[in-house]
Parts: C-alpha cells; structure tokens; sequence
C-alpha cells in the first residue's frame, strides 16, 4: 500500500510540473542550437560566463563538461547536454569502459521533447537516483544497529528494536508515520520537477542533478535550511576544477550504490 501510494505522488507530481516551462527557459533554444555554429557557441558561453560573476542564479556546466549554453533576457543560464557530452562524461567517469548504452537511450526523444530534453532527464534520474541509493545504503546499515531513542508516536510508542531487520522495523512502523514519510519525499519531489519556482526543469536547461533551492519557500511561508550545503560552508571556498572532479565521483558512488541496495 505505501510502496502504491509513493508510485502515484511521484507520478503526479512528474505530470503536474515535468513540462511547465519556467520564465529563464525557452523551447525554441533547442532548434535554435541545432542551428548555432561553433563561433556563436563560444560567444554564448563567454557571455554567460560574465553574468555567472555578476549574478549567482546562473547555471554552470559540470562534470568536466562543456555543453552549449544560451543565454536569454532573464539573465540565466541554460544548459543542453548532448550526446557527445556524454561520452566525454563517461570517460572521465571510467576510462575503462568508457560511453556504455546498449539501449540507445542517449538517442532517443521522450515524450516527444527532443533529444536534449531525454539526455537531461536520463542524467537527472541517474543522480537521482544514485543519492537515494547511497542514502539507502548508509541508512540500511545505521538502522540494522541503532534507532531513535524518543517516542515514535504521541501514544508513547517506541520505534521498533533493532531486533528487527530494517524491512520488518518498517513494517512495524504505523500506518500515519508511513504517510508522513511518504509525503514529504513527494513534496520534495513536486518542489524538485517545479524548480523551486525559479529555475528552469531540467529537460530544458537546469543543470542535471541540481536541486533548487528553498529560497522562494523560505521568503514567502516559512524558514527552511536548503538541502544543500545549508550552512553555506562551500559556497565559494571550492575551485571549479575540484568540484568538477567530486561531481564525477558522485556519479560512480551511486552507481555502485544502486548495485549495492539491489
């Protein structure tokens, strides 16, 4: 019933935002790209850059990728990641075996939104998914050795012992803390499709894997730390180059995770 119930937030949360376009994005920058030639590529990325160190909304390529940016009126950065991204991606990743897609996905058009639209959502799903599993993997293995030691419940229950494997501590969970949990992850899930209200989805030029931030919902209805770096203790202190190189290390971490929580 839970597993039921988390399956249609999540799909309804992809079908209410997934193709709501936001005001930094435009579906005619995917035509207009095909069109580009290497000089105006260049020049478009210069000119994103210099905005990028006026003003912090702008969306920087990642991963030792560079792929073509546009810039538009609103003064942000869209980023489109295309095959040959890819690839260049899956060698900094693993050298060994390199650009791997048995199933042609990387060349396929979901949902009829062009190709550039179904890279980013395979690449957002991928991070997505990776963060989860290592989440997972960390909290299966904190769970199966210590638990919460107040109350779960306003009745005075305790949370289930570590007795129990974590599978059976959450099915000994009661039913309104389920749906408590399940709420909240499709919470972040809708926050995550809208883009915070600010930033472009990521089928249409949010950087993959970039969740937005809080910030619309901490000035209008209440505060909230940002699920990233909430404290700001990186915010500006990490060069380009390192950050580059942990957002690789990200991918493989949770690509090994998946394998491991499977």
């Amino acid at each position: 019933m839970a597993m039921k119930l988390s399956i249609l937030i999540c799909a309804l949360a992809s079908s209410v935002c997934a193709f709501v376009p936001t005001k930094p994005t435009k579906i005619s920058y995917f035509s207009q790209l095909r069109e580009s030639s290497d000089e105006n590529r260049e020049k478009n990325t210069s000119a994103a850059t210099e905005v990028e160190a006026e003003s912090k909304p702008a969306v920087a390529a990642t991963s030792g990728v560079k792929p073509t940016t546009v810039l538009d009126s609103a003064a942000a950065v869209v980023t489109l990641f295309t095959k040959a991204d890819l690839q260049l991606l899956a060698e900094k990743a693993n050298p060994t075996v390199k650009y791997y897609d048995p199933l042609k996905l990387a060349d396929g058009n979901f949902w009829g939104e062009g190709n550039e639209a179904t890279i980013g959502w395979l690449r957002h799903a991928e991070i997505k998914h990776g963060r989860v599993a290592m989440a997972a993997f960390v909290g299966y293995w904190v769970q199966s050795n210590y638990v919460f030691p107040w109350k779960q419940t306003l009745a005075g229950d305790l949370h289930p012992s570590v007795d129990l494997s974590p599978e059976a501590q959450w099915d000994a969970t009661p039913l309104n803390a389920k749906l408590q949990i399940i709420l909240v992850l499709g919470a972040l899930e809708v926050w995550d499709e809208c883009g915070g209200g600010i930033m472009p989805h990521y089928m249409k030029g949010r950087r993959p894997g970039k969740y937005p931030s809080f910030r619309l919902f901490r000035d209008t209805i209440h505060f909230v730390f940002d699920l990233y770096d909430p404290f700001n203790i990186w915010k500006g202190k990490m060069s380009k180059e390192k950050s580059e190189r942990r957002l690789v290390m990200e991918i493989n971490n949770g690509r090994l995770a998946m394998l491991g929580i499977f």
